[in-house]
């Protein structure tokens, strides 16, 4: 668990960290170079999902050995999908990273919701929704490693 208090917004206690998989840690289907080993850190104090439609067919290979937990959802309402899981896991006890329009309504009810602006590019509608815009998953993840951090970009 991560625990940070926020001035102006309160103590936020994160259990899960729920990640779209193409264009957030993966491009074209693999894998990005470092997002395993930033997972592998997490997950000492996360539960890590990954959410994705699996485009390109390899999300399983590509994950294999990580600890992660693995949501394959349909190619038709995705947004829904999504916002459906992090409800499952309790919308207050999420963070979420993500870059798409199917990821927006997901970054917007999640305890915080960071938006990539990376390679594949972002939607509008998925940064208007996020607490948070950074271009690099590394960053993202980093964030999380380091929370005083986010305390510094979300305070008000």
């Amino acid at each position: 668990m991560i625990e940070i208090n926020i001035p102006g917004r309160g103590l936020v206690h994160l259990d899960n960290l729920v990640c779209d998989y193409n264009g957030t840690i993966a491009q074209d289907g693999k894998l990005l170079p470092g997002v395993g080993d930033a997972l592998l850190s997490l997950a000492a104090g996360l539960r890590v999902h990954v959410i994705t439609a699996d485009t390109f067919g390899q999300v399983a290979r590509e994950l294999h050995g990580l600890p992660v937990t693995l949501e394959i959802i349909p190619a038709q309402s995705q947004a829904q999908a999504k916002l459906d899981y992090i409800t499952r896991l309790g919308v207050e006890t999420v963070v979420a990273v993500g870059n798409g329009l199917n990821d927006s309504m997901m970054l917007h009810e999640a305890a915080i919701g960071i938006a990539l602006v990376q390679k594949e590019g972002a939607s509008a509608v998925a940064l208007a929704s996020a607490d948070i815009v950074l271009f690099n998953i590394l960053d993202a993840l980093d964030l999380l490693l380091n929370p005083k951090r986010l305390v510094a970009t979300l305070r008000s």
